[in-house]
């Protein structure tokens, strides 16, 4: 939840504008809420609420926000959050998997049912769309916080599979099991962190056209101004 955007294997996320900042952070605070709630209130001892806050402070994060929302998982001792993910296929007939964080998964599934028809898209089962991609586990770290050649021994010594660099950060992927390991290993050197995070890396991508383009945005950022959608994934590619 970083607020980064990018097509290639999407993981659509909003950020691109002021309006957008409290969407950001109602999602933030909702992960950060339930990691404490779920685990020990000190980030030290609890890896998934120590990446909930860093991703909110790569996000500019007010510190009071991020202290109301770890006290919060104290205050609302009835109110139980659960992950669940919709799969399906959006306009164009691409695969889309959406992961939501919700107290009410009746009000979810119908909210995400309705979105996908007026798309002209539709939902369908587990694994109807998932077998396009894997999962993985994913760590970014911005590249003025380490060299391109120290983050790939890095990454290399702490067992990770694969280690990118883009224009903008360093991606790292390892199995799912070993994300909160590789971390600690990085956490030697790297102080901030753009976000860590289990992903959904496609195996193929399916090429769309410019004039198609609009529709699927649309329908990427509807989904994502539902409070509930944490994060959404497909395997498009725009052709320009």
């Amino acid at each position: 939840m970083a607020g980064h955007s990018h097509w290639a294997g999407i993981k659509h996320k909003k950020g691109k504008a002021d309006k957008q900042r409290s969407k950001i952070f109602s999602k933030l605070s909702k992960e950060i809420t339930v990691a404490a709630k779920l685990g020990d209130k000190d980030p030290a001892m609890n890896p998934r609420l120590r990446s909930a806050i860093q991703a909110a402070r790569s996000a500019n994060m007010p510190k009071d926000n991020i202290v109301r929302a770890i006290d919060k998982s104290s205050l609302n001792t009835e109110l139980n959050f659960e992950n669940l993910r919709y799969e399906g296929f959006g306009p164009e007939k691409v695969p889309v998997i959406v992961e939501t964080l919700t107290d009410n998964k009746n009000r979810t599934a119908s909210n995400i049912r309705t979105i996908f028809q007026k798309a002209g898209g539709s939902l369908g089962t587990q694994g109807s769309a998932s077998h396009n991609f894997k999962q993985s586990g994913v760590i970014k770290i911005d590249k003025k916080e380490i060299s391109d050649d120290r983050i790939f021994e890095l990454a290399t010594e702490a067992g990770a599979e694969e280690c990118k660099t883009n224009n903008d950060f360093h991606e790292i992927q390892c199995p799912v099991n070993e994300i909160y390991n590789v971390k600690k290993e990085l956490e030697k050197e790297v102080t901030n962190f753009i976000s860590t995070e289990i992903e959904w890396i496609p195996l193929n991508s399916i090429k769309i056209s410019q004039e198609k383009k609009d529709d699927l945005i649309n329908f990427f950022d509807t989904l994502e101004e539902d409070d509930d959608v944490q994060n959404v994934y497909s395997n498009v590619e725009l052709v320009k």
